[in-house]
């Protein structure tokens, strides 16, 4: 696991991708890598953290947030470069243009070169905007949507996952979170943050809940399972393997 950051901007991130690229020389060019690209939010007062129901992993929560979206004049881009969906259901609905998917290894590198220019593809704000309206509908908060358009983030870190093997499997896997924190300096925003909070602790919204840092590690509130990507909310280390997702 490497860990990067946003602050330097394209250059910077164009020499995160070749020392990624370069740490691949031993895989065979015929090897898929699957690649993930995502943003998360960081919501908290004190050590209480913000994690909303995951649908695709039942029982279990994690970070507001989620992977980018590519713009109609990046398929071509995309497509030349050999990327493939993930899933078959990802070309309709909600995971429609995911960054998320398959590549061959010899198409990484100008893929991450792509990604670091920020072309046709949406930057974090667009991302975690989108995203926390789309999860709010999705855990009966969407009345809290519409604040969604005008909050304000700050970068924390960027955590890269790989390239490495995944176990069962044929291909190699790519991942990279960066994490931001909601800026709530203003009434709206700090509003905003008081609303998610208070849902989290209120036992009759079973969409949302707040974890401190020990129950993050430990990986579990209760019933409720925590996904182990929650780590990077306050460290670069995960500490928990992913959940199976519902296929």
């Amino acid at each position: 696991m490497c860990q990067g950051t946003q602050c330097g901007g394209a250059a910077a991130e164009t020499m995160a991708a070749e020392r990624l690229v370069d740490s691949m020389r031993a895989w065979p060019e015929r090897r898929s890598v699957r690649i993930s690209i995502a943003a998360l939010v960081r919501i908290k007062d004190d050590d209480r953290h913000v994690l909303v129901h995951s649908l695709s992993r039942p029982g279990s929560y994690g970070p507001p947030g989620g992977v980018y979206k590519y713009f109609t004049p990046a398929i071509g881009i995309l497509e030349d470069l050999g990327f493939r969906p993930d899933r078959a259901d990802s070309l309709v609905g909600d995971m429609r243009a995911d960054l998320r998917g398959f590549l061959p290894v010899s198409s990484l590198r100008g893929f991450l070169r792509w990604f670091a220019t920020g072309a046709y593809r949406e930057d974090f704000v667009e991302c975690l905007r989108r995203e926390l309206a789309e999860e709010l509908a999705e855990v009966d908060l969407g009345r809290l949507a519409p604040v969604t358009s005008e909050l304000v983030f700050t970068h924390v870190r960027t955590v890269v996952e790989g390239p490495q093997p995944v176990p069962g499997r044929s291909f190699l896997q790519l991942r990279r979170y960066e994490v931001y924190d909601l800026v709530a300096t203003g009434e709206i925003a700090d509003r905003f943050r008081w609303q998610l909070i208070e849902a989290g602790q209120d036992d009759a919204v079973t969409g949302v809940i707040c974890a401190t840092t020990e129950q993050i590690r430990h990986g579990r509130i209760g019933p409720a399972l925590i996904g182990g990507h929650s780590a990077y909310l306050i460290d670069t280390r995960r500490i928990h393997p992913d959940l199976p997702m519902v296929r």
